[in-house]
């Protein structure tokens, strides 16, 4: 498995957290654990192949909030 770390600017609320989330689960299929959290601005998920940074940063952008960047180890 491979855990994705994304910095996320522009979350306020939970239901913030809550769309980029449920974004993060429509474009990556095999995504797990998908959490976002608008204090640290952050968003974390697992998957069994590593995501595309673009692709995650497009859907963070597309989706209304700023993509700061992302990191992606093997778990």
């Amino acid at each position: 498995m491979y855990k994705t770390t994304a910095k996320v600017e522009g979350m306020m609320c939970g239901m913030c957290e809550a769309h980029v989330q449920d974004a993060v689960r429509n474009a990556f299929d095999d995504a797990k654990k998908v959490k976002a959290s608008h204090k640290k601005n952050e968003l974390t998920f697992l998957t069994k192949e590593a995501p595309d940074t673009e692709k995650l940063k497009k859907l963070i952008t597309d989706t209304g909030y700023t993509f700061v960047g992302a990191e992606t180890i093997e778990d």
